[in-house]
């Protein structure tokens, strides 16, 4: 796919007509926030006590919008590289069905809308972890980390490992040790997903001058880190299990599951060269969303089917 060379202003002059719907739901990112979606649900779901399901409705809503609007002001920041890259030249912006300035419109709106929704629906708390969530990806990662340092993904991490204690926080209205592990895994999680992208999309980070880890250190050093953080997910990942938050299902699942993201960690630090080792990157970035999806959906069976191997009897005191 050819760059795109139209400055973008010269692209909202052009611009006669709007997009449609669909170009405006792209623009909120519908495929990251079905996993924000879906992990706040389960953050909800586990937390002790109880919301009314319609305000546990409301607050899931609340943070897929902001979700959205996240989404939405990135795209407005990166609309100059985002059109010289294959893996995003096919988004609104690059494509001239959006114009840069109302995608911040957009997110700006959004992101106001889902914060004072949240806060009036559960309580103040969750509006702020909201509110952090989106100005952390907007400020930190996409503004400052994303062009500045190979750590982007990691440090910039957190914004996407927010929505399940937000969700728990929705319940609970405070921050503990479950709400802290739930964070934890999809912190862990994302480095060695992203670097497996970045693997196999190293020239796209590279022709727009983005640090990522394969462009600045190098793919040998990207493989060494992935197996790292690979190894630290799995020991994270089947913590719930030793603090009551998971039962003997979820402990069975995550160490399976575990087991199998490390081969592949492995297969990927193993295989160096040729489109073999693009393929062992590409395979575990596929694994990496199913693994995550996996562990949540089993968190979420031993909860809503009661005494499904909920109680493993052996929680840590803390």
């Amino acid at each position: 796919m050819s760059d795109v060379s139209i400055n973008l202003e010269e692209r909202d002059q052009i611009q006669s007509f709007g997009g449609d719907v669909q170009d405006y739901v792209q623009l909120l990112k519908p495929r990251v926030m079905s996993l924000v979606v879906f992990t706040s649900f389960v953050g909800l779901i586990v937390a002790p006590g109880t919301i009314h399901p319609f305000l546990g409705f409301v607050a899931i809503l609340a943070i897929a919008v902001g979700a959205g609007a996240s989404g939405a002001l990135n795209m407005w920041y990166d609309a100059d590289i985002d059109g010289q890259m294959q893996r995003t030249a096919a988004r609104p912006i690059p494509r001239g069905r959006v114009s840069a300035s109302e995608a911040l419109a957009l997110g700006t709106v959004l992101s106001v809308f889902s914060v004072l929704v949240i806060w009036m629906a559960t309580n103040w708390l969750a509006a702020v972890l909201l509110a952090v969530t989106i100005g952390f990806y907007l400020f930190i990662y996409t503004m400052w980390l994303k062009r500045l340092t190979p750590q982007n993904i990691v440090i910039g991490g957190a914004a996407g490992s927010f929505p399940p204690m937000i969700g728990w926080v929705a319940v609970t209205g405070s921050i503990s040790l479950e709400a802290i592990v739930l964070f934890l895994i999809i912190f862990m999680w994302t480095p060695p997903h992203f670097w497996a992208l970045a693997l196999y999309r190293c020239r796209d980070y590279e022709r727009v001058g983005v640090p990522m880890l394969p462009v600045v250190k190098g793919p040998d050093e990207t493989r060494k880190q992935i197996l790292i953080y690979s190894f630290i997910l799995v020991v994270v990942s089947v913590l719930p299990s030793f603090i009551g938050l998971g039962g003997y299902l979820y402990l069975a699942v995550s160490g399976f599951a575990g087991a199998y993201f490390l081969y592949l960690a492995v297969e990927v630090f193993r295989v160096r060269e040729g489109q073999i080792a693009d393929a062992k990157a590409k395979r575990l970035f596929l694994y990496s969303i199913f693994y995550l999806f996996l562990l949540f959906t089993v968190l979420l069976v031993e909860h809503v089917v009661p005494g499904l191997f909920f109680s493993t009897g052996i929680e840590l005191k803390v």
